[in-house]
């Protein structure tokens, strides 16, 4: 394989992978190369999420979030079933608990009704019961179209569909960008292993998005943050008490979606997750450390700024992280009969969050142009559901 190419994708999470694969569709003569610095692709947010379809229900209408989320969907569930990847269409509940939530659920389906989310309806707590016996709420909100994904199995249905398309293109792992050099007509990225030439480069580089802009020499307006969600899971013996997805009402003030129960495609119930700062972007233990990024992220004003605005939030939250028992109690709220011995630690994610100078949390994706290269600054959820939405609007801005 060459080291010279018309495009280079660099990050081999669902992003960076739909990117190429729609930019091989467009251009299925061009060759296109994908660099990963791990031994795999979907290794960090990719295949640490909740595994979720999302519907667009929650997003500002008219937001890059509500827009790509639909169409993206769609498309993804389309690709999944022409491709063999598991994926499930099951719906998901939203639950109020108390009274004071209602007028945020009533916000909710106002919204969902105004993004076109289909479907959608009301149930009352008989009806909860009839969806999730073991769910015990005022009201809910049922949206059909919500579902579950093998998302690490999408990225690697792109790779083949890639490759199938042009043998000259192709994912390169274990290749971590160290310097890149963007000069008038083509762009240079050193590498741990090899020099790489592309004539445009699309990074998508999820927990070191702002780390790779800054090697472009771009002036950000943001910095990454990583924040840390623990799951648990569901003993087998416990299994039956959900039979899709249930999700809580959310905070309005946070773009965390709050402790839900999901079915995965495996079969197997995930409880969480909850949201703490960590001090390892790609950390995975609740005791991981990385002084460079620890170091980064406490140095950055708009942390402090954000810490100084939600620091109850917090607290509560790291509460949470190290107590099984009260996160245990988060899930009664839903489901009053599921006791601490039902439920065990599974794995953990690390959200790539973009906190601005003013410590506000960026809730829509964010996407540059700088020099002949385009950045994908911050993708959040529901990233990985509207990829290759994203993907869409990304490739049509590429001559």
């Amino acid at each position: 394989m060459s080291n010279k190419f018309d495009f280079i994708i660099v990050g081999g999470g669902i992003v960076g992978l739909a990117t190429a694969y729609k930019l091989q569709l467009k251009f299925p003569n061009k060759s296109i190369a994908v660099l990963e610095k791990e031994s795999e692709v979907g290794m960090h947010q990719t295949g640490r999420n909740s595994g979720v379809i999302h519907s667009g229900i929650y997003y500002k209408p008219g937001s890059y979030k509500a827009l790509n989320s639909k169409k993206g969907g769609k498309q993804l569930v389309n690709f999944a079933v022409e491709n063999n990847v598991k994926v499930d269409v099951c719906g998901k509940i939203i639950v109020a608990t108390k009274n004071e939530e209602l007028p945020i659920l009533e916000g909710i389906f106002n919204r969902g009704i105004e993004n076109g989310t289909e479907g959608i309806q009301y149930l009352s707590s008989e009806e909860i019961i009839e969806k999730e016996p073991f769910i015990v709420g005022l009201k809910a909100i049922w949206v059909p179209t919500a579902g579950i994904i093998d998302y690490v199995g999408v990225c690697k249905a792109f790779v083949q569909q890639i490759n199938t398309i042009n043998s000259e293109s192709g994912l390169i792992s274990s290749c971590e960008v160290k310097k890149i050099s963007s000069l008038k007509d083509k762009t240079i990225l050193e590498t741990n292993s090899e020099t790489f030439e592309a004539a445009k480069v699309i990074f998508c580089a999820g927990l070191q998005s702002d780390r790779i802009a800054e090697k472009d020499n771009a002036k950000l307006d943001i910095h990454i943050v990583g924040f840390r969600g623990d799951y648990f899971e569901l003993k087998p013996a416990a299994a039956h008490k959900i039979k899709n997805l249930v999700y809580p009402v959310p905070d309005p003030k946070f773009p965390f979606l709050g402790v839900h129960f999901t079915r995965m495609v495996d079969g197997s119930i995930e409880c969480g997750p909850n949201a703490v700062f960590t001090f390892k972007r790609e950390g995975y233990n609740r005791t991981s450390f990385s002084f460079k990024d620890t170091f980064e992220a406490l140095t950055f004003k708009g942390t402090w700024k954000l810490f100084g605005k939600h620091w109850r939030k917090g607290i509560d939250e790291y509460k949470r992280a190290f107590s099984k028992r009260l996160f245990v109690k988060e899930l009664q709220k839903m489901m009053p009969s599921i006791t601490v011995n039902e439920v065990q630690t599974a794995r953990s994610g690390v959200r790539a969050q973009a906190i601005d100078f003013d410590g506000n949390m960026v809730d829509d994706f964010k996407i540059i142009h700088h020099n002949n290269n385009i950045h994908v600054l911050n993708a959040p959820s529901p990233a990985a559901t509207a990829c290759l939405s994203i993907a869409d609007e990304i490739v049509g801005k590429v001559n």
